[in-house]
């Protein structure tokens, strides 16, 4: 069944995708090749100590969300950012789709596909009747 809307949830070490409708949701993961560890920042070092983005990752969290009508990207930290980034380069038919960014924790699967559902309905009773 597809489904119209969808939500990502992503940090750098995964992502959490659903595409839903009122009462079905679809879900599934993606693991980036290689989940980013912790860097260091050293003292005189020409680097920021952040590792280079996984655009492999993104690219593949693009298309699992690729054939939704809307999305809506969440997490906790920079990786959301950093997929729009790519989305934007990569695909800007994509980026069209995208409905808002929004800076949530971590929560469960079933609170994440709440939240998007709540995100949804506001935005569609803002949006103009097709007759």
């Amino acid at each position: 069944m597809a489904h119209y809307h969808a939500v990502v949830w992503l940090d750098h070490h995964e992502a959490k995708v659903f595409h839903f409708s009122y009462d079905d949701v679809e879900g599934l993961r993606v693991m980036p090749a290689k989940p980013n560890v912790h860097l260091h920042h050293h003292h005189g070092a020409i680097t920021d100590g952040r590792a280079k983005e996984d655009q492999h990752y993104y690219h593949n969290v693009a298309a699992a969300i690729a054939d939704a009508g809307e999305v809506l990207i969440c997490g906790p930290g920079l990786a959301k950012k950093e997929l729009v980034k790519h989305i934007e380069h990569h695909d800007p038919a994509l980026r069209q789709k995208l409905a808002g960014v929004e800076t949530v924790d971590h929560p469960s699967d079933k609170q994440l596909v709440a939240h998007a559902r709540r995100y949804f309905l506001a935005t569609d009773r803002k949006k103009p009747q097709r007759g």
